[in-house]
């Protein structure tokens, strides 16, 4: 490993922070479909294509960012708000950001197409379609 590359060859995760731990799980498997892989240290995980995860761990902290706090990429941002919406997700609105809109509310600009919404505890997460050629 050379020192410039020290992280580059590892998996990175997402912490997901969450105020109410049986709300939380709820949100995650009902709406957006996931199923919990194990119970660890108080907390959930889900687990994601390609080795990725997150941790739904317990926290008053949770939904105090306003960033997103993790992204899934995508290859068809519209199609999943349609089916997101069937299922109660509710996306935001965010009008200051530049971009073209999708009928279905997906924001097109600086080489992705993307939408945004908020779990039950407040967090905000994405998900981002690359356009063809930059990545």
């Amino acid at each position: 490993m050379t020192e410039a590359a020290m992280l580059q060859d590892f998996p990175m995760y997402a912490y997901l922070p969450a105020r109410d731990l049986a709300r939380a799980p709820q949100f995650y498997e009902t709406k957006l479909g996931l199923q919990p892989t194990e119970e660890r240290n108080g907390g959930v995980v889900y687990r994601f294509a390609n080795g990725t995860a997150c941790f739904l761990y317990p926290t008053p902290n949770a939904g105090t960012s306003k960033a997103s706090q993790a992204f899934w990429s995508v290859t068809d941002v519209d199609g999943l708000i349609t089916a997101l919406k069937k299922r109660g997700v509710v996306f935001e609105d965010y009008p200051d950001i530049p971009g073209e809109r999708s009928a279905a509310g997906a924001i097109t600009g600086g080489g992705a197409k993307a939408a945004w919404f908020k779990d039950s505890e407040g967090n905000i997460l994405a998900l981002i379609e690359e356009a063809p050629g930059s990545q």
